[in-house]
């Protein structure tokens, strides 16, 4: 019966040392440490870390929210961590998944993480509209396209001159606008 905790950060500038900090106050037998963003859930390390773990072992978590960023995901994991009879627990939210408390706890505490991160994307979202309607908000901005030059060199490799790919690094476009345009215009 091991301690195995899980740290995770989001990207590879930030800093994990607070979470490491945390493992050492509890003596962790073992960590593993993802770098990447939690909205993924196919983390290698993650991964890891379900594969090692074993009956009776506990995962170590400073927060849910290294977990997992939804409640599907979160639950997922616990299922599975469940399923090898792995208990987790989470420093922060000081919840045990070996009480049917502590999993209702979980489960209340990601849907709330859930629901703050969708109220975030929400105001996000209202406040392009309102920036819209004002005028501030362009949106992205069109690529430049000069239908002239494109003509040419789509002559030039109908005509067998020159390859499609040579165009497209001509004009500096990807292969899915090329040919978008070479149909839009019928070319």
């Amino acid at each position: 019966m091991a301690l195995i905790g899980y740290a995770r950060v989001s990207t590879l500038e930030q800093n994990e040392k607070r979470q490491l900090e945390t493992f050492a106050e509890m003596k962790v037998d073992k960590y593993f440490i993802d770098k990447c963003s939690g909205k993924d859930a196919a983390r290698p390390q993650l991964r890891a870390l379900c594969d090692y773990v074993r009956e009776g072992d506990t995962v170590v978590v400073t927060e849910y929210a290294r977990l997992a960023r939804s409640v599907r995901d979160l639950l997922s994991i616990i299922d599975e961590l469940t399923a090898k009879s792995v208990q987790l627990r989470s420093v922060k939210e000081q919840f045990d998944t070996t009480t049917p408390q502590g999993k209702l706890m979980l489960t209340i505490f990601a849907g709330l993480a859930e629901f703050e991160r969708e109220m975030i994307l929400q105001r996000q979202r209202e406040g392009i509209d309102i920036a819209k309607r004002e005028g501030k908000y362009k949106g992205r901005q069109p690529l430049p396209f000069d239908e002239k030059l494109f003509r040419r060199e789509v002559a030039a490799w109908r005509s067998g001159e020159q390859t499609a790919k040579l165009a497209m690094q001509h004009l500096n476009m990807k292969p899915n606008r090329f040919y978008r345009k070479v149909k839009e215009l019928g070319i």
